[in-house]
C-alpha cells in the first residue's frame, strides 16, 4: 500500500531536491501540505504532489514555447 501522505523529506526524495527548499515551497504555499500532531509535522498528500508536478510541466512547455533558442 502507497502511503497517502508524505514527509518533506519524501518529497525532497522524490523530487531530487533538498528538504530546506520543499520546506520554502510548502511555506509559500506553492506546494499545499498540512500539520499534523502537537509538534506540527508538515505532510504533503500524494495527490497533491501530483498537482503539483503536473502545474511544473504545463509552466515549464508555456516557458519553452515563449522563449525557443
Amino acid at each position: 500500500m502507497t502511503a497517502r501522505f508524505l514527509t518533506l523529506s519524501d518529497v525532497a526524495e522524490l523530487l531530487n531536491i533538498a528538504p530546506a527548499q520543499v520546506y520554502t515551497l510548502v511555506r509559500t504555499g506553492e506546494l499545499p501540505a498540512i500539520k499534523i500532531g502537537a509538534r506540527g509535522q508538515w505532510r504533503v498528500e500524494d495527490k497533491a504532489l501530483e498537482i503539483y508536478i503536473q502545474q511544473l510541466y504545463s509552466s515549464t512547455a508555456k516557458f519553452v514555447a515563449q522563449n525557443p533558442r
